[in-house]
């Protein structure tokens, strides 16, 4: 199925925006007998946008928009340019149009200011001559036609002409692919083996409370007896090396890891050859990353380590509210595509994720246990970990479930260090626009991605959660 994507004249600063055509909704769906059906792992379509005049002025600088031209079916979009290092400083608005729909959505306004979800500087991922700015990623669930108008404005307070928009602007269409398909179960010869009680309705049946009382690594299929040989045995879901440009691992990990009691995680711990302190707390259930249908061979091989997790960064990923729970998988996937084929990055940015449902996922690769450097806080990268809830919450209230998920998240994944989630911990700047480089900077260990970057992530209705998160974790930690 092919589509059309129309231009929008656009005002720079000081005029009226303009009104689109009203004609025709950006071109007819036209079904083609030899379209082949969306197959896994999606596609980025990047579509050029040239500067073009606007009413009442000539500055071209300041303007730009697209040619009428075919696209396929995307489900999120973002604006991306070639200097990493520089800003769009006005307005990025889209509309699109729902697959088997001719009505258009309303505006939506897309985040222009995301260059403080980035690796830290002078790191190799930072350095790569493939890293380039651009605005959050947006959201806009299965469509097959989209508007945008993009509009640079002058510094506040000033009379000056606005400042004219980055080099190399695109607008990036990304389709997620179809969901992973489960694997089929097998079946057992004789239909009572899968249930020890079929047999006996008298046999007790384990409690819901610790289904791993009899067996403390029986809610892991994955554990793994340490190795030396094998420096991902003790953690699991650490993702095996992959042949590049391969479709899947070597050795593919499970779809989920179940949650654990407290006892429980520690024996998992303790099995590794780990050392669990007093205050592990519970470990929640995780969807890993083959869980969401993350393509393996779209990443950088290998994996980035830092020392130690002192700090829990917390963001949200300015891709809007208008997503399903069941549309999670395939909105991480979108954004893992954004991260790595649009912005250039070795991987997601995030470690973790979150949905309003307050489903747990795992994020960048290395393993779930482990200290995996991530590109959320730019500065802040060391030593800390990213966990950003799925959605915008700049004026919306993160759901119930999603503050509960996250207070259990922090409460586990800073457990593992020994972290307090009330307390404070000193990380060092590799460098961004509230600390300089070097300098030692006290923060929360459960902060808010706006306490290490200037920035509105996590969105104030969410930050101002985080206190009650904070004492919620250390509660789960048994402080």
């Amino acid at each position: 199925m092919t589509a059309s994507v129309l231009s929008a004249s656009i005002a720079v600063a000081c005029a009226a925006a303009l009104a689109l055509p009203t004609a025709a909704p950006a071109g007819a769906v036209t079904p083609r007998a030899d379209s082949p059906a969306t197959t896994f792992p999606g596609s980025t379509q990047s579509l050029r946008l040239n500067p073009v005049s606007a009413d009442r002025s000539t500055d071209t600088s300041a303007t730009a928009g697209l040619s009428r031209q075919k696209v396929k079916p995307f489900s999120l979009v973002g604006v991306v340019w070639s200097d990493k290092n520089a800003r769009l400083n006005g307005t990025v608005q889209v509309r699109t149009r729902p697959v088997g729909s001719t009505a258009w959505t309303g505006w939506q306004s897309v985040e222009a200011q995301n260059d403080g979800h980035a690796p830290d500087p002078a790191t190799a991922e930072a350095e790569s001559s493939a890293v380039r700015g651009s605005t959050a990623p947006l959201w806009v669930g299965n469509s097959d036609a989209v508007q945008v108008r993009v509009r640079a404005k002058a510094p506040t307070g000033s009379t000056r002409a606005a400042e004219p928009l980055p080099k190399g602007l695109r607008l990036d269409l990304v389709d997620p692919g179809p969901d992973p398909k489960p694997k089929p179960k097998p079946q057992p010869a004789d239909p009572t083996a899968s249930d020890p009680t079929a047999s006996d309705p008298t046999a007790t049946e384990p409690t819901a409370t610790d289904p791993t009382a009899a067996d403390p690594t029986a809610a892991d299929p994955t554990a793994a007896d340490p190795t030396a040989a094998d420096p991902t045995a003790a953690d699991p879901t650490a993702a095996r090396p992959h042949t590049a440009g391969s479709k899947t691992a070597t050795q593919p990990d499970p779809t989920e890891l179940p949650a654990l009691s407290k006892e429980a995680t520690v024996a998992e711990l303790e099995s590794t050859g780990a050392k669990a302190g007093p205050y592990v707390a519970p470990r929640p259930r995780i969807v890993t990353r083959q869980g969401w249908g993350a393509d393996e061979s779209v990443r950088e091989s290998g994996f980035s380590y830092t020392d130690t997790v002192k700090v829990a960064f917390v963001h949200h990923t300015a891709t809007g509210n208008n997503y399903t729970c069941e549309q999670a998988p395939a909105l991480l996937r979108s954004m893992y595509r954004y991260h790595v084929k649009s912005l250039g990055w070795r991987d997601i940015g995030y470690n973790f994720a979150i949905d309003k449902c307050g489903t747990i996922y795992e994020g960048r690769a290395g393993g779930v246990t482990k200290p995996v450097m991530g590109a959320h806080t730019l500065g802040f990268n060391a030593d800390s970990t990213g966990v950003a809830v799925i959605g915008t919450f700049t004026s919306t209230e993160p759901s119930a479930a999603a503050v509960t998920a996250l207070s259990r998240f922090t409460a586990w994944k800073l457990g593992l260090t020994g972290a307090d989630p009330e307390g404070k911990a000193t990380l060092v700047s590799d460098g961004g626009n509230r600390y300089d480089k070097g300098t030692e900077a006290e923060l929360n260990v459960i902060s808010g991605h706006r306490d290490g970057f200037a920035t509105e992530c996590p969105g104030a209705k969410l930050y101002d959660k985080l206190g009650e998160i904070r004492t919620a974790a250390a509660r789960y930690q048994g402080r």
